[in-house]
């Protein structure tokens, strides 16, 4: 199965679970959204932790042994994966869930459209990520197919509660229903695109596989420790304790997920 295949799939499982988790928002109502939005970035936050480590970052090294390119390929990409989310936290002006202060340039752009580029933002490692595996799984390398769907499947399964974190928060600030299921399901659209765009790049990146797959490491890593596990914590005890479990509920089920398919 050609890279692009493998990506298209994997990228398409992960986009339509987020198109799951926007419809959440017929089924709940704009009064949980704060605790509801918190479980959500805890959840997603120990998913990508998760992902980073043992999908990531250990086949970064095991392949930059195996290769003979050394660990300075492993740490150079992840530094590098920091400075690109770094940068497009300095570029493009968006809002953070439960923020009230938008970030980045100044702008005159509405709440919902800041809302809706930082989550874009947080989107895009995750799609660069399977991209990446995607062209190492289509040249057996890196865990091959395994490593892929373990990937995807935790990716994806924390797409769910991340796509309900949007559209609930569309809904409590006016828009109906249906517009905000939809907001919140396009949000997802940059991880098909992001994991195509690499795939496009494959012989490149099975070349520099460890510097791939550290930077996506490196990228999704900073995500998670600047917005969500802040963002999750960002209320009283009862709810920061609630949000440190479901962190850890996160982590777990990738773990798991990746010993079982990896």
């Amino acid at each position: 199965m050609s890279s692009l295949t493998l990506a298209l799939l994997s990228s398409g499982f992960t986009f339509f679970c987020t198109v799951l988790g926007a419809a959440l928002v017929f089924c709940f109502g704009s009064s949980k959204k704060i605790l509801l939005t918190q479980l959500s970035l805890g959840f997603s936050a120990g998913i990508m932790i998760s992902a980073s480590v043992f999908g990531l970052l250990i086949p970064a090294q095991k392949e930059a042994l195996s290769s003979g390119s050394g660990l300075f390929s492993v740490a150079g990409g992840f530094v590098l994966g920091v400075l690109f989310i770094i940068a497009l936290d300095r570029t493009l002006p968006h809002l953070h869930m439960l923020a009230r202060i938008p970030e980045g340039p100044k702008t005159a752009l509405g709440k919902r459209t800041l809302l809706f580029l930082a989550i874009t933002i947080h989107n895009i490692p995750e799609g660069m990520a399977v991209g990446v595996c995607a062209a190492a799984a289509a040249q057996d390398l890196s865990g091959g197919l395994g490593a892929l769907i373990a990937l995807a499947a935790g990716i994806g399964i924390q797409n769910i509660p991340e796509g309900t974190a949007v559209s609930i928060p569309y809904y409590a600030e006016g828009a109906t229903r249906l517009k905000a299921f939809a907001l919140g399901s396009f949000s997802g659209i940059v991880e098909p695109l992001g994991a195509v765009l690499v795939v496009m790049f494959s012989s490149l990146v099975v070349k520099l596989l460890p510097w791939f797959l550290s930077f996506a490491a490196g990228a999704m890593l900073y995500v998670v420790i600047e917005e969500l596990i802040p963002e999750s914590h960002n209320m009283g005890n009862k709810e920061s304790d609630l949000a440190t479990v479901a962190v850890l509920s996160g982590f777990l089920l990738m773990m798991v997920l990746d010993v079982a398919l990896g």
